[in-house]
């Protein structure tokens, strides 16, 4: 998972590189550090996406348990204590 999150995020740098030149009518690869940039950017914000979605899953979870625990102290809780 890693490694296809990582290459999605240097495709991204990449295009966004080259669409930017296309737009300017300059030749593709005008500044070619701008294009490495542009890929470790990608791929370091790809990668941050990723960790975020997961850390938002793990939370969504963890939220979810306690509402489920409530509403079972609420409505069950009072009949059997």
């Amino acid at each position: 998972m890693p490694a296809t999150s990582t290459l999605v995020g240097v495709l991204l740098g990449l295009g966004t590189q080259m669409y930017s030149n296309a737009l300017r009518k300059l030749p593709y690869m005008r500044h070619p550090w701008e294009h490495v940039l542009g890929m470790g950017l990608g791929a370091i914000f790809v990668n941050q996406l990723v960790k975020f979605d997961e850390k938002l899953k793990e939370d969504l979870d963890k939220m979810l348990e306690k509402a489920k625990a409530a509403n079972e102290r609420r409505y069950f809780g009072s009949f059997f204590s």
